[in-house]
């Protein structure tokens, strides 16, 4: 085999390797974030009674609302 082939080959298995990869990864990501979110309603609800509010559902749902809208 020639040399200049050997050498695109390889740089050829990198590239789809690295973009394999990064699919691979982004969709672990992904997934283990649906199953474990940053913060979840009841997260919310505790920080604020710590703050001395008595929290609304409907107060809840604005604040998750407007978390999962920032993202």
């Amino acid at each position: 085999m020639e040399l200049w082939l050997a050498i695109v080959l390889i740089v050829v298995a990198l590239i789809v390797g690295l973009v394999v990869g990064f699919f691979l990864s982004r969709a672990y990501f992904k997934k283990y974030l649906e199953k474990n979110p940053p913060i979840n309603e009841k997260m919310i609800r505790a920080m604020m009674s710590q703050m001395g509010r008595k929290p609304s559902e409907k107060q809840v749902r604005q604040v998750m609302a407007s978390m999962k809208q920032g993202q």
